[in-house]
């Protein structure tokens, strides 16, 4: 197994960022138009479509075509933990189907006053058998580009406390907690 890991610090509080990486259309904002992702469903933990955020044990379906003309990759993730403690959260998602042997990816969002660390690791193998270890360390050829540019967009689109118009509330006493209940 492999693991890439990228580090950024946002100049925004951990409640903006946190609630940002929660929502669907998060992911979507945070996705270079290269990838060609579609997000083709979402269902939370109880199966009900379009849950306000994505709680453990919600579902994502999508389906990738980079460049536009790669074949059509397509992706079953779950949402297979989620935590909040003071200064501190964290989401993990896996792959049910996709590219990938394996895939587990972390999102830590570390709160340092007015600004947050965020942490992506990732987890991952790819299908290639006996040779896997060594192709294993290509994939970081096509993952760099893409968390560089997830973690800019989460710099430019939450740097100075001008959030997106679908976000939901950041304040932290309504903040979302692990169980989608408010604090």
């Amino acid at each position: 197994m492999a693991t890439y890991s990228r580090r950024t610090r946002i100049d925004a509080p951990l409640e903006a960022v946190w609630a940002f990486h929660g929502q669907i259309d998060g992911l979507e904002a945070l996705t270079p138009g290269w990838m060609g992702l579609n997000v083709e469903g979402v269902a939370g933990p109880d199966g009900d479509p379009d849950p306000a955020a994505l709680y453990e044990g919600s579902e994502i379906t999508m389906a990738s075509r980079p460049f536009g003309i790669a074949p059509e990759s397509r992706w079953l993730s779950r949402i297979v933990a989620r935590k909040a403690d003071d200064g501190y959260r964290m989401f993990r998602d896996d792959m049910l189907g996709g590219p990938f042997a394996l895939w587990v990816h972390t999102h830590e969002f570390y709160g340092d006053g007015d600004e947050t660390v965020l942490i992506d690791t990732v987890e991952y193998e790819l299908p290639a058998g006996p040779v896997g270890p060594l192709v294993d360390r290509l994939a970081v050829v096509g993952f760099e580009p893409m968390f560089r540019y997830r973690h800019r967009q989460t710099e430019g689109l939450l740097d100075g406390g001008d959030y997106p118009e679908w976000m939901p509330s950041v304040d932290a006493k309504t903040a979302p907690t692990t169980d989608g209940s408010n604090a």
